[in-house]
């Protein structure tokens, strides 16, 4: 089980990006932009540099739901490589079946 801290740290930096998202994309629509003069798109990095570090959506970091595990994640099933196992074995997980001999 991870530490209630990290995974606190982690849902705060969700929200940042949910909240920071539109305003990000536009500032590097803009930057990106070959048609837009020199000026206004350094000045749109510059806007970008000033945005939170946290609002970032590199900065996230893929957790386990029922853990909070952060290594050997299932992006599909949202869960970590152990808890998958577990659930597996149980018959909890629907077509999927774990392999015993």
């Amino acid at each position: 089980m991870a530490k209630k801290s990290s995974i606190e740290k982690n849902n705060r930096r969700r929200a940042l990006v949910k909240q920071y998202d539109v305003r990000r994309e536009k500032l590097r629509a803009i930057a990106r932009s070959k048609t837009t003069p020199t000026e206004e798109r350094f000045a749109a990095r510059l806007k970008l540099a000033e945005l939170p570090r946290n609002s970032s959506p590199t900065r996230v970091r893929n957790r386990c739901e029922l853990t909070g595990r952060s290594r050997g994640f299932y992006r599909k099933l949202k869960m970590s490589r152990i808890k998958l196992r577990d659930l597996a074995s149980q018959g909890l997980i629907p077509g999927m079946v774990k392999s015993s001999w």
